[in-house]
């Protein structure tokens, strides 16, 4: 198909509307994108994070600053990445060349940052698939304290009226998950963390085998599998909601969701983390959405296919909600205790210890335990593909000549470099370096990036240019609403949970080991190491540009590329001569 430019007048700057060539990869239908986005968007996160934080921030009052957080913070930030991608299609590196040169570090960073991400979040998976393995019995195996790994502490309350719950009882889920399946009893913390755990690894590398073979081809393949990664999870979330609502205390479960505790409003943190919640849970930044969205036809929808992903996402964790909680009133009725007794595991072991429990002690527990863990896998690999991808973009966009027809390879040698960079967190200590993986290598530093990446596009590369990019592909500009996000709210928003984070460190724990100084040194390592490339970047830049002070920086900060001849190397563009 032949190319065809046409400059169009749109005030001070010409926008070229270009017709895409068969040069890039695309979609091979839409939804296959929707469902990528939907499937990277909504995770295990959801799951656990968004229903812990809800009930501790205030039951129903926390939907209030979650709303607002979403419609001012969240949503403008995650429509601006899937216009970027799509108008300049390309990754996160090479995208700079267009928007501000000196900004190319920050490309780099989220390649380190999504890096990290997959050395923990697979290990995550992998617990799920040993739980997934574990399920295929009549009698689940954290359903009684007659194993092995059992301690006198296990107490099994189920079907018994005279049990007497103390401090140091611990359920058998409990010890399954803590001495069975990571055997944290072997490792005294992160200074002897113990030998590697042959049975998860064995699940690790079976997790990084179905990712190799569903992004090896591009997003033909993993269009195709996301069919079923993010679809599935949405009917095992229907099937566990309906049997949650039909088990007795179901209701005490709902009450303490949703109760609203107005005082907490008043709160700073619960608002802290209604901002980190729908931040991390819509995704924006680690560079996934630009690189999903790079594949689509120039004139495809962005902007209704930001709003319908983003309210899919916030649902699904609202609905979750309701899947975890009709359970944990459940548990309460059983141990005839309060519902915050209950709930008090956050993070994963919600997902490995508490619904598991409850799972044991239903009837037809074995079909549940295997749908549930199912879905955890599911939900974790969807994420799994979009971070991958965004790698895989951004480099093969980067260097389109070394890597073009060599992404079996490179995709292979990535997958390869992640399952090494994971070894350490399937030691019998490992679930503290994911602890630490989780809490450093992302937090702070992906806010940071995105604060930069906001205020990049909207006071660098210009926010009436940045429109007028909007426009080319959808024929209208973004209202006054988005373009004040764009340049004042969404930065703002970012830089508020980046200030009160680093304020305001909660102690970092997990069970009952509280982490070492020395490991807090490590992790604000981690986390430097991936953020420091943006200012090596910059100086590098400046110190090889030509030219007096001023003339590198007017160089640095302008787009090295002018439309219309827009990436013509790697989308097979020629410009009008």
């Amino acid at each position: 198909m032949p190319h065809q430019e046409q400059p169009i007048a749109r005030g001070p700057v010409p926008v070229p509307v270009i017709i895409q060539t068969d040069s890039r990869d695309k979609w091979s239908k839409k939804i296959d994108f929707l469902l990528s986005v939907i499937g990277f968007a909504v995770d295990l996160g959801n799951v656990w994070r968004f229903p812990y934080i809800c009930y501790q921030n205030g039951g129903g009052a926390f939907l209030i600053p979650y709303v607002l957080m979403a419609v001012f913070g969240g949503v403008p930030l995650f429509y601006m990445e899937l216009a970027l991608g799509q108008f300049h299609r390309t990754g996160a590196i090479s995208i700079w060349k267009h928007i501000c040169p000196i900004f190319k570090g920050i490309g780099f960073a989220i390649c380190v940052i999504a890096l990290y991400v997959s050395f923990y979040y697979n290990t995550i998976i992998a617990w799920a698939l040993f739980y997934f393995y574990s399920s295929f019995s009549s009698t689940l195996p954290w359903t009684s304290c007659e194993n092995a790994w059992n301690t006198e502490n296990c107490t099994n309350y189920f079907g018994k009226d005279n049990v007497t719950w103390t401090n140091y009882s611990r359920s058998p889920a409990e010890e399954f998950y803590t001495r069975n399946v990571l055997e944290l009893h072997e490792s005294s913390g992160l200074g002897n963390v113990g030998v590697i755990r042959w049975q998860l690894m064995l699940c690790l590398f079976l997790i990084f085998t179905i990712v190799y073979f569903s992004l090896w081809k591009g997003v033909k393949t993993s269009g195709k599998v996301v069919w079923v990664t993010a679809t599935l999870p949405y009917v095992v979330l229907f099937i566990l909601l309906i049997r949650g609502a039909t088990l007795p205390g179901a209701w005490r479960g709902v009450v303490f969701y949703l109760q609203p505790k107005w005082e907490k409003l008043q709160e700073t943190s619960v608002w802290v983390d209604a901002a980190a919640q729908i931040f991390f849970s819509l995704g924006p930044g680690f560079g996934v959405l630009l690189a999903l969205s790079s594949y689509n036809p120039f004139t495809n929808n962005c902007y209704r296919d930001a709003i319908v992903t983003s309210l899919v996402n916030c649902l699904t964790s609202f609905v979750s909600g309701f899947v975890i909680f009709t359970v944990l009133g459940y548990m309460a009725e059983q141990r005839h205790v309060s519902v915050e007794d209950v709930a008090k595991n956050k993070g994963p072991s919600l997902l490995f210890i508490t619904y598991p429990e409850a799972i044991a002690n239903m009837m037809g527990s074995t079909f549940f335990a295997i749908i549930f863990f199912v879905m955890m896998i599911t939900l974790g690999l969807d994420s799994t593909f979009g971070g991958l991808e965004a790698i895989i973009t951004a480099v093969m966009d980067e260097y389109p000549d070394l890597l073009t027809h060599r992404r079996e390879l490179f995709v292979l040698g990535l997958v390869v470099v992640c399952f090494l960079g994971s070894l350490s967190t399937l030691t019998k200590g490992g679930a503290y370096v994911v602890k630490l993986l989780e809490e450093f290598g992302v937090g702070s530093s992906i806010i940071a990036v995105v604060f930069l990446e906001a205020t990049a596009v909207s006071w660098f590369y210009g926010i009436n240019r940045f429109s007028n990019d909007i426009k080319a592909m959808l024929g209208y500009t973004p209202g006054l609403f988005w373009k004040v996000c764009w340049v004042a709210i969404s930065p703002a928003f970012l830089a508020y949970i980046i200030i009160s984070s680093l304020l305001n460190p909660s102690p970092l724990t997990l069970f009952d080991y509280r982490f070492p100084d020395w490991s807090i040194t490590v992790g604000y390592i981690i986390g430097i190491s991936s953020f420091m490339w943006i200012p090596i970047y910059m100086v590098y830049k400046l110190v090889w540009t030509p030219g007096s002070l001023k003339q590198r920086l007017a160089v640095c900060l302008r787009p090295e590329r002018t439309l219309p001849d827009i990436h013509t190397d790697t989308l097979g563009l020629t410009p009008v001569p």
